[in-house]
């Protein structure tokens, strides 16, 4: 039995008697083109008969016979919108994977610029929270009193006090006396009890809405205690007393209890005398007093009074508002040297810090710090408002932080929320550095200052050149499709964005073709209960619903922190596992189909494997419709990328996909002021997905010529 291959290049059995395979296997194409060549030989010698003869009309040698893949190529390029497509594609190709060769920029590359822009140059802020300055290192103020000093302070500036008696919950004694404005000591004080009053009673209840006292069951009612507790309240105190009675008060929210004293002193040590007692009462608010040339000091609270004596005391701390302004930006003020100054300045006048002395003068309502050295240019000087740059540096110099403090000293005056006034600022460079002239010195332009008052504090803005990010750029001939809010090149993005697009569609669509080629081969081919099994997987894949499952899979990337490009490889495998299904049935299908034909007759009869058979016989002949399948498909996964880029399940920053790009001026505002972001990008898809449907349109219609009818 002889077997050869006829023009579609099929295996055919020769019938019996042919000889001689080797003219078997030739097309009729070769026939033709052979006879064609003797033909011209015997032309060309010249011979009569042969010159003169003519090719009949029933010549075989009339019939141009074109292979099939001739006659699906000539059929393909007479479809007009399948050559569109094709050029489509080709300029997406050499856009995507060769321009980005030639092109400048990368797809992650940050471009800067120089502008001029209003910056946050400095801000200023009056200071109310002491400062806590200790002057012994190794003595410690507990947390209960030092959490308390500021509002200690305020209660004494509230009362006109100049000292009060702090007592820790450790039951450690401290004495808080005022020095100066702003300027106070901490003493730790050691005392020991000496004297209570206990036994306080409940005795009426004041509520501050509507001003209603309320006495306790059986208590006696007291001309003038309203007044009292007003005034009590008023003063911000805890105690008082009417004549010989004495009363506390606890505040709980608007109401207040008050409690009376009954009950006489308790002497733990010796009993003292009336004279004692009145002074006891005379200082019940927590004050300090002299009896006898020794020290007490009182407290009260609900439960009554106790009395301490002061055995001895040690200043271990200072607190103040004041903050330290240098004239030479230059000159670093330590502690050492602010302890001391402020020490000076309730003392001495004079002292010595950093291995120099100096002396504190008070000049035009300023507190100013000479070096006694040069007693005519000040070095230092006290303030409670702090001017620092924006960034927290104390770098100003204290000229332009005198300026700022008029301007905002008229602005208090006047009510005004802005204010303004010129001075020279050093001028930075391109590069964000400082300017120098030939001497070194620091080049400096007048610019406007402003201050604008924000709440409890003043910020000050001036124009000046910076160094910024060149975000949301309009198209230039530098970048001639703009720049995105990272300040990344928008045409740079869009290639490689295309390069991501198109290898996520051809990458998904070859393996769900594998996948399904392989399946459904199998299943087509085997039938029973193979076939059987495959369908139910095939089902089960047809029922899972992808886009949960997609948003599961970002999800879990997200949490799982991938890379980009590891990221961009499982979601091209998990859209191709979840994509193999319809393939796997086309080709069972086709295959059902094929394989009963007479060719699959005489490979089965040859003896031919499963294999070859499957692989090299039936696929094949499957391959125009999967090509035309394939081909349609891959506008469909460029769509699903680009959506799930677009969602944040996709490509991640900064690598870039056509879907990213569009998420980022996803916003309404955004996508009216950046045009020429987001419309060339989707352009970009639709032109895309549109070529390969003409593509595969075209391809349909010539592999199955009955199309055109």
């Amino acid at each position: 039995m002889n077997i050869y291959k006829d023009s579609d290049g099929m295996d055919r059995i020769a019938p019996e008697g042919r000889k001689g395979n080797i003219a078997i296997h030739k097309s009729i194409n070769e026939e033709l083109k052979e006879r064609e060549r003797k033909a011209r030989e015997a032309k060309q010698a010249g011979g009569p008969e042969e010159a003169d003869s003519e090719i009949s009309l029933d010549s075989t040698e009339r019939v141009k016979v074109l292979s099939p893949g001739q006659l699906v190529f000539k059929r393909f390029i007479t479809n007009k919108l399948a050559i569109v497509g094709s050029l489509i594609l080709i300029f997406m190709f050499v856009f995507a994977f060769i321009a980005p060769i030639f092109y400048p920029y990368s797809q992650t590359q940050i471009f800067y610029k120089y502008d001029n822009s209003l910056i946050d140059y400095a801000q200023a802020k009056e200071r109310t929270e002491y400062t806590l300055l200790m002057l012994d290192k190794d003595a410690e103020v507990h947390y209960s009193v030092k959490n308390k000093l500021t509002a200690n302070i305020n209660q004494m500036k509230s009362a006109s006090e100049t000292e009060m008696t702090l007592i820790s919950s450790d039951g450690n004694t401290y004495n808080l006396v005022k020095n100066a404005d702003n300027i106070y000591s901490l003493y730790a004080t050691a005392a020991e009890k000496y004297a209570t009053k206990s036994g306080s009673v409940k005795y009426a209840n004041y509520s501050t809405i509507g001003a209603v006292l309320t006495y306790e069951a059986g208590a006696e009612e007291i001309d003038g205690l309203a007044d009292k507790i007003k005034e009590a309240i008023s003063s911000k105190t805890l105690h008082f007393t009417i004549g010989s009675d004495e009363f506390t008060l606890v505040q709980d929210k608007k109401n207040y209890t008050v409690y009376r004293a009954s009950e006489g002193f308790d002497y733990l040590v010796k009993e003292e005398g009336d004279a004692f007692e009145e002074l006891v009462s005379e200082n019940a608010e927590g004050g300090r007093f002299t009896y006898k040339n020794e020290e007490y000091t009182v407290t009260a609270d609900s439960d009554g009074i106790t009395v301490y004596h002061v055995t001895g005391q040690e200043r271990i701390a200072l607190l103040t508002t004041y903050v330290f302004d240098a004239y030479d930006p230059s000159f670093k003020i330590s502690e050492e040297f602010e302890v001391a100054a402020l020490m000076a300045s309730i003392e001495s006048g004079e002292f010595s810090a950093d291995g120099n002395t100096y002396r504190v003068v008070s000049e035009d309502d300023e507190t100013l710090i000479y070096n006694t050295s040069d007693e005519t240019n000040p070095v230092a000087a006290f303030s409670t408002m702090v001017i620092r740059r924006y960034s927290g540096e104390d770098t100003l110099e204290l000229a332009f932080k005198e300026k700022a403090r008029e301007v905002i000293d008229e602005m208090a005056e006047t009510g005004a929320k802005t204010g303004k006034f010129t001075w020279p600022i050093a001028q930075v460079d391109a590069d964000g550095a400082y300017t120098y002239d030939e001497n070194g010195e620091l080049i400096k332009e007048d610019r406007e200052v402003t201050i604008n008052s924000k709440n409890d504090s003043y910020v000050m803005t001036v124009e000046q050149v910076v160094y910024l990010i060149d975000t949301f750029a309009r198209p230039t001939s530098q970048h001639l499709a703009g720049t995105d809010g990272d300040g990344m090149d928008v045409l740079a993005r869009m290639m490689y964005g295309g390069r991501v697009s198109l290898m996520v569609a051809f990458v998904v669509v070859i393996l769900e073709n594998v996948l399904g080629i392989i399946m459904g081969g199998i299943a087509g081919f085997f039938g029973g209960w193979v076939d059987n099994i495959i369908m139910r997987a095939v089902d089960i894949f047809y029922c899972i619903p992808s886009m949960p499952i997609l948003i599961i899979m970002g999800a879990m990337f997200d949490a799982m922190k991938l890379k980009p490009y590891t990221r961009l490889v499982w979601m091209m495998v998990v859209l191709g596992v979840l994509g193999w299904a319809g393939v796997a049935r086309l080709v069972r299908g086709q295959i059902l189909s094929l394989r009963e034909q007479e060719f699959m007759v005489a490979a089965e009869a040859i003896g031919l494997k499963n294999s070859k058979r499957i692989f090299r016989h039936l696929i094949p002949n499957v391959m125009p419709q999967l090509i035309v399948t394939a081909t349609s498909g891959l506008g469909g996964v460029i769509i699903t990328e680009s959506t799930l880029s677009y969602l944040g399940l996709g490509v991640k920053h900064p690598l870039a996909s056509w879907g990213t790009m569009i998420n980022s001026v996803s916003t309404a505002e955004a996508m009216k002021s950046y045009t020429y972001i987001w419309i060339p990008v989707g352009l970009l898809i639709c032109l895309t997905v549109v070529a390969f449907n003409f593509v595969g349109d075209g391809l349909r219609d010539a592999f199955d010529p009955k199309m055109k009818r």
